[in-house]
Parts: structure tokens; C-alpha cells; sequence
């Protein structure tokens, strides 16, 4: 079967081009001459991928990039940008907000076609290498009741790149379904009156998110951000209810990683209540350790331990110094190296 693009260009003489291109090349070709009838033919048709034009009326490239991530079932589509600009800052903005590629107009016909042919490749490349992570998943289901069922949902699985410092949802929105980290960190935070971050979390390779939305169904309470450049799978909740309603040991199973998650933001509650600042800078080190499977080593930035620790940025340079004269840590830039794990571990109890 022929992959499906679609194109969203209001240049008629662009457009029309590029068609002749992809069906020569035998894509089964949808178009559209503008953003809202573009956002319509992706929710109606899935395209395997979208080429979009940035400068057009009503409703602009990033607009439509924007409502596209919004909704489950086009999130995933490899989605290339089309501009006749070449700024920096407005290839910048569409990459943070999780455009795939862009081409510069004009374009000839080659640099369009290995464009999509990379793209198109590299999902699912993607999505073979991470099916492995996916099927931990079996875990959650008792070998006789769910896996037919599980597996369906991993055949059907939403696989998505996050670029550094992208958002994946924002608190207030509408829960979706369950995100599993399968490659990177990612951090939780809720902003204070007062613009100031909390850190709720870090999540790693096999962490969920988005379980108390999903089992309250209610709006995310936290905002989502990656830390470093990351992967994710989507499960969207129509597909996990079922799993909910007729396996308990899956409900079971979620309930417990939601029981997990709120007894170590209690115990960071009580941390930021009536620990020291070294405990609780020791604390976050461990946590960070642990979180980062183990290793001596991980990147963090001074702002992002600040939210985590609950302390301002000046007193996590002054502690961390502290630390590094100690012995317990080395720190070159945004890496942490940790010398003496057994030092941390007795400072935090």
C-alpha cells in the first residue's frame, strides 16, 4: 500500500507541484490549500506524514502543528515544515514545538522526495527499536486474561520524539491517555503564585505519566518537559479503559505505580518542610542517581535542581561547592558526577 502524504500550501503553483512530484512517485497525494482544511483532511485521513507551508492566512503552519500535537491520533505524524524563510528563529520556533524537518523554498525535486523518504524511515525504525521496551508492558496483565488484549494496544502504539526543553502537555489540559517514557528524562513542575517551579518529578526509561489524569479523569495537574531529547509512547485512554474495566490485575497494577508516585511527592513534601538545605540537596542527588539507572554521572542544570530541591539557585551553587570541597561530588558545567553515594545516602536519613 502507497504511504499517504499530505500537503497544506496556499501557493497554488507550489502546491500543484509538489503533487505532480509525489504521485510520480506513487504517495497517494491529499492537499490543502489551507491550515483548517489541512487540520481536517490529517484528523480524517492519518496521512504517514504532513508537509506544511508556516506563512498562511487564518490559520499558520504552527497553528496547525499546535492542534495536530493536541489530538492523539495525528501527534505521532512525521511533520515537515515548508518556508520561504530561513531565520533561524522561525526554524527554531517550529522545531521546539516538534516539527521533524523543514525545507526551504524553493526546493528541487530530489531534496522533497529524500526528505520524506528519511522521515517516513526513521519512524519506523523507531518504532521496531522501542517495541522492544513495550512489551514490559506485559507485566501489568496476567498471562491468560490480558495479553491478547495488551498486545493490540502495542500494535497500535504512538511513538514520538520530544526535542530538549519541549513540552509534552501542560497542567490543565485534558488528559488524553498514559505516556510511557521510553528514551530520555523527563521532569514534572507546578508553578507557584509567585512564577517560582516546583519539580514533581523525574521520569526515566519504563516511567509513566499521566496516571492520575487517566484514573480520576480529570486534567493533568503538573506540566510535562523533557529534559534532554527524549521518546515517548502515547496510550491513548480509549484503548486503555477497556484494559481497566475488564483485567483488574491491570487496574491493580496502575493503581499501585499511582500509590508509588504520591507516597515520593509526601515524602518530598515533608523534605521541603523540615529538612536542612544539605538534606535535601543530598536527597535530590540520590534521587537523580537512582533515577538515571545507577550511573555515577548525569546532567542537570542549576535551575532544574533548584526546582527539585526546593531552594533558591544561589543556594544550590553554595551547596554544591560545599559538596565538591567534601569529596562527595564533582560537578564540571550541567554534570554531576557522584563520588561517595554511601556520604549522600547517610546525609538525607
Amino acid at each position: 500500500m502507497s504511504k499517504k502524504v499530505l500537503i497544506i500550501e496556499d501557493n497554488n503553483d507550489i502546491r500543484d507541484n509538489v503533487v505532480e512530484i509525489l504521485e510520480l512517485a506513487n504517495y497517494q497525494v491529499f492537499e490543502a490549500n489551507n491550515g483548517k482544511t489541512g487540520v481536517d483532511l490529517a484528523n480524517k485521513n492519518l496521512p504517514d506524514i504532513i508537509l506544511c507551508d508556516i506563512m498562511m492566512p487564518e490559520l499558520d503552519g504552527y497553528g496547525v502543528l499546535y492542534l495536530l500535537n493536541k489530538n492523539a491520533e495525528t501527534a505521532t505524524i512525521p511533520f515537515i515544515f515548508l518556508t520561504a524563510k530561513a531565520e533561524r528563529l522561525d526554524l527554531r520556533k517550529g522545531m521546539e514545538m516538534g516539527a521533524d524537518d523543514y525545507l526551504t523554498k524553493p526546493f528541487d525535486d530530489m531534496e522533497l522526495l529524500n526528505a520524506i523518504e528519511t522521515r517516513l524511515k526513521k519512524k519506523e525504525l523507531q518504532e521496531e527499536f522501542y517495541s522492544k521496551s513495550l512489551d514490559s508492558l506485559s507485566t501489568l496483565v496476567s498471562k491468560n486474561n490480558g495479553l491478547a488484549e495488551l498486545k493490540k494496544v502495542i500494535h497500535e502504539r504512538k511513538t514520538r520524539q520530544f526535542k530538549k526543553n519541549q513540552v509534552i502537555y501542560y497542567e490543565g489540559d485534558k488528559g488524553n491517555g498514559l505516556y510511557l517514557v521510553l528514551k530520555g528524562n523527563v521532569k514534572t513542575i507546578k508553578l507557584a503564585e509567585d512564577g517560582r517551579e516546583l519539580m514533581t518529578g523525574i521520569y526515566s526509561d519504563d516511567s509513566y505519566l499521566g496516571i492520575h489524569a487517566m484514573l480520576s479523569n480529570e486534567a493533568y495537574t503538573d506540566t510535562a518537559t523533557a529534559l534532554e531529547d527524549s521518546v515517548l509512547c502515547l496510550i491513548p485512554k480509549d484503548m486503555l479503559e477497556p484494559l481497566l474495566n475488564l483485567y483488574p490485575d491491570v487496574a491493580r497494577e496502575f493503581i499501585k505505580l499511582l500509590a508509588n508516585d504520591i507516597r515520593e511527592k509526601e515524602e518530598q513534601l515533608m523534605q521541603l518542610a523540615y529538612h536542612s538545605v544539605r538534606k535535601r540537596m543530598a536527597e535530590s542527588m540520590v534521587r537523580l542517581h537512582k533515577q538515571h539507572l545507577n550511573d555515577q554521572s548525569f546532567k542537570i542544570t542549576r535551575e532544574d535542581l533548584a526546582a527539585m530541591a526546593g531552594m533558591a539557585t544561589e543556594t544550590v551553587s553554595r551547596t554544591l561547592s560545599d559538596f565538591k570541597d567534601e569529596g562527595l561530588i564533582d560537578k564540571k558545567g550541567s554534570t554531576i558526577t557522584i563520588l561517595n553515594l554511601q556520604k549522600l545516602e547517610k546525609m538525607r536519613n
